[in-house]
């Protein structure tokens, strides 16, 4: 079997978007045990310059499932706007890109090799193949955004570790 661009792409998206869903969760019990309001973690940062939570979590889900609309309609913009999100809907975020890239057949994801994409920020443009826009710029930023909230969650006393963060492991049947 060959390794296609289905598993390079949206089966690392499932896997850690599965995690992350299981982070939020298992952080949430912590954080109602420990009397901390979710809105505080909504808004936690590792540092006063860098994003919090809720962006994290919404850039996830922009370089999962929108990197993957970009693929197949040529696009990619960074989103117009952080939506105020609270924890239970960053959640359901996390749940509706899992569901939305469940949905994805490899031979479909695999047909959007070759094909351009240009991501527009402001007044650039950067072209890319479709492979090379989702191996070298959507899934080192979904990983980014991945450990970062795993790291924002981690640093705010949630009892998080690796095998957290790994999720579901692709064992041999």
């Amino acid at each position: 079997m060959a390794f296609s661009l289905y598993d390079a792409t949206v089966a690392n998206y499932l896997q850690i978007l599965g995690a992350v869903g299981g982070l939020l969760e298992k952080s949430l019990v912590h954080f109602r045990d420990k009397g901390v309001d979710p809105a505080e973690i909504v808004e936690a940062r590792l540092a006063a310059d860098m994003w919090p939570l809720r962006s994290q979590v919404v850039s996830l889900a922009h370089h999962s499932r929108g990197a993957m609309e970009a693929a197949k309609n040529g696009v990619f913009v960074p989103p117009s706007s952080k939506p105020e999100l609270d924890y239970a809907g960053l959640q359901a975020l996390v749940t509706e890109a899992r569901s939305e890239l469940s949905g994805l057949t490899p031979e479909a994801v695999d047909a959007l090799v070759g094909r351009d994409v240009t991501f527009k920020i402001g007044d650039r443009a950067l072209p890319f193949t479709a492979e090379g826009f989702l191996m070298s710029f959507s899934l080192p930023n979904f990983f980014f955004h991945a450990t970062t909230a795993y790291d924002i969650l981690r640093h705010n006393g949630a009892p998080l570790g690796k095998r957290d963060f790994m999720g579901k492991l692709k064992l041999k049947a």
